[in-house]
């Protein structure tokens, strides 16, 4: 009989030292671990506003990239206008000086 009186304490001790590390393990393990998911959301709120950011640098240089685009197609135009202007005035001239001769 005093087996039998002795088991459901071992059992009680057993649960109660299994709760303990179960508590241990969950206290311990948990709290870091929502340390580092709460430092992990903030790099990503981090991250996210730097790539923001980026996308705005990216959009003015892209913008400012057409307006040079821009720029440089009515310059070339001008440019070719001009040209052909030039030709013009060269070939009449040509051909003043070759009347007054």
């Amino acid at each position: 009989m005093a087996g039998r009186g002795r088991f459901p304490w071992v059992l009680v001790a057993a649960s109660v030292i299994l709760a303990a590390l179960l508590a241990y393990t969950l206290f311990w393990g948990l709290v870091p671990a929502r340390q580092r998911v709460a430092s992990l959301e903030h790099e990503l709120k981090t991250l996210y506003a730097r790539e923001a950011e980026l996308q705005t640098r990216l959009a003015q240089i892209e913008q400012r990239g057409s307006g040079r685009e821009q720029a440089i197609a009515v310059l070339t135009a001008e440019r070719d206008s001009l040209r052909g202007r030039l030709a013009d005035l060269e070939r009449q001239l040509a051909v003043s000086r070759g009347s007054r001769q």
